[in-house]
């Protein structure tokens, strides 16, 4: 349906109700507050935080809309659920009522969780100011010459990335790997057991650099913090701090400029193009049960979208499915991809692996001479798991693995219930998960051992990229295509892949990369 007549038939239907008598929805009575602002950022992940730090510190004032809360930790903090004691925190409000597998049904609550389903797919990923950084557990992996040129556009210079934007990346982060008087501690014998059983296999192991000040974990095996990282429990967040999220550093120094304002419980609703070629993103300002206090309609010359693949891809196709914004290339909402994630629970009955379990990572496991084939593996803590007040030895650890994979969904546009939703074949990854994953990890795992594949079990993904292409929907600097100052830059940008590796850091290079040519060119004309 044309969009002038469907929006027609809503003002109609919308009229009708009222002559009838019908009862408003609760959040048609709360206020509207319209502003104007230079530029609007969606969302505080790896591409937002990104963009909001280069922008205002080439002197452009920003106003960045966070859906979810902050989560502030010092030594001893209580910010973050555990495993252990999942409660409201654990999920975002609207949120599939699910996590881990395991049925959740707490009050509602700006948690630090969103779980957005579909009949194939369920996508995780994380809320808050800092985004999916405040949970991740933090493998910043960069990919070779050979598997990213594979991968991704010929136009991204990969010795530009590597020397220039992923350097930058791990120095805003603070990279370390772990130090070995760590790893040699007890906590850290899962560890040991993942590099000596892989090393037996004939693979490769290294340390994986980490946005961790180990410094935090030593302190914890002298007793002069509680356990977090020493205990696995950092796997929703860490407590004790020591954890390099973007909102202690790319947010921070935005901060710090002046220029950055933050709106915190602002979701956004709906993103428009005006008449006049500017950016309306309607927003509602809720509590942290999610109430809505205000909808605030934001209007802006330039909008970047850092929502996330999910967020972001299901937002524009909404809008050019509506009319909202008409013109949007059609190659919005494809391409998407899980990053073939796979992850098991390995147990080992006879020999066990210790509990507590140090985390949140030190070793993987990579196989990268073929590019098109091309697996990580890593070995990550399972956290206490009590029970009556007792700490249980599962004899688990887990692994997981991520891959190169041609296999690609889409977000179709279904006006029965106005969303954009995933369109996934359940067999998409099927022939890197098992024809390379699968193989190395139970290489890895040896005689004796159970691995157990939870995504055959519920299929998931923690990796969600693709869906506002560069290449195909935007350019390389995540301008889209045919859209004057509307920019994507998150991991929708993303083709559908990060190249064997955990996404953070190429979605943040890539920003980098970008916002260096944006501040360049476009502010000033565009911006």
């Amino acid at each position: 349906m044309p969009a002038l007549s469907r929006r027609a038939l809503i003002g109609g239907a919308t009229a009708a109700a009222a002559v009838a008598g019908l009862a408003r929805p609760a959040w048609a009575t709360v206020p509207v507050r319209r502003d104007r602002r230079r530029v609007v950022i969606i969302g505080s992940g790896f591409g937002g935080a990104v963009a909001a730090l280069r922008l205002t510190q080439a002197g452009v004032p920003v106003t960045l809309l966070e859906q979810g809360r902050r989560w502030p930790v010092a030594p001893g903090s209580d910010t973050f659920p555990t495993v252990a004691t999942l409660d409201e925190r654990a999920l975002f409000y609207g949120s599939a009522p699910e996590l881990f597998g395991r049925p959740l049904s707490p009050a509602p609550y700006a948690g630090i969780f969103n779980a957005t389903p579909s009949p194939t797919m369920t996508v995780m990923s994380g809320v808050g100011y800092g985004g999916g950084s405040l949970t991740y557990q933090g493998m910043s992996l960069v990919p070779d010459r050979a598997v990213f040129e594979h991968e991704f556009p010929a136009g991204l210079d990969y010795d530009e990335l590597a020397t220039e934007h992923y350097a930058e990346v791990a120095r805003m982060l603070r990279l370390a790997t772990a130090p070995d008087e760590l790893i040699a501690s007890a906590p850290y014998r899962a560890a040991r057991t993942f590099r000596e059983r892989a090393l037996a296999a004939g693979q490769s192991v290294e340390k994986i650099p980490m946005p961790i000040d180990w410094s935090y974990a030593l302190r914890e095996l002298r007793d002069e913090l509680p356990p977090s990282f020493t205990n696995g429990d950092c796997a929703l967040g860490a407590n004790n701090g020591g954890k390099h999220s973007l909102d202690v550093t790319y947010l921070k120094a935005a901060e710090e400029t002046g220029l950055l304002e933050v709106r915190l419980l602002h979701r956004v609703t709906d993103v428009a193009r005006t008449a006049a070629g500017e950016w309306e993103v309607t927003a509602a300002r809720t509590d942290l049960r999610g109430t809505r206090q205000e909808t605030v309609v934001l209007t802006s010359p330039t909008l970047v979208m850092g929502a996330g693949s999910v967020g972001t891809t299901k937002m524009l196709v909404r809008a050019a499915a509506t009319g909202a914004i008409p013109d949007l290339p059609d190659a919005v909402g494809r391409g998407w991809g899980t990053n073939a994630d796979r992850i098991y629970v390995w147990s080992d009955p006879l020999r066990g692996f210790g509990t507590p379990q140090g985390g949140p990572v030190v070793f993987g496991s990579k196989d990268w001479s073929d590019p098109a084939r091309a697996t990580t593996i890593i070995q990550a803590s399972i956290p206490p798991i009590g029970i009556a007040g007792l700490d249980l030895d599962p004899r688990s650890t887990m692994m997981v693995g991520y891959g190169v994979s041609a296999a690609r969904g889409h977000f179709a546009y279904d006006g029965l219930t106005d969303s954009a939703n995933l369109r996934w074949l359940p067999e998409g990854d099927h022939a890197v998960q098992y024809g390379a994953i699968a193989p190395r990890a139970h290489q890895i795992a040896g005689l004796g051992s159970v691995l157990v594949d939870t995504n055959a079990l519920v299929p998931s993904t923690w990796h969600p990229l693709g869906g506002v292409n560069m290449g195909e929907a935007c350019d390389l600097e995540g301008r889209v295509l045919g859209q004057k100052g509307l920019y994507v830059l998150d991991g929708a940008l993303l083709p559908g892949t990060a190249a064997a590796c955990n996404p953070s850091m190429t979605i943040a290079a890539v920003a980098e990369r970008a916002m260096k040519r944006i501040v360049r060119d476009d502010v000033g004309v565009v911006v």
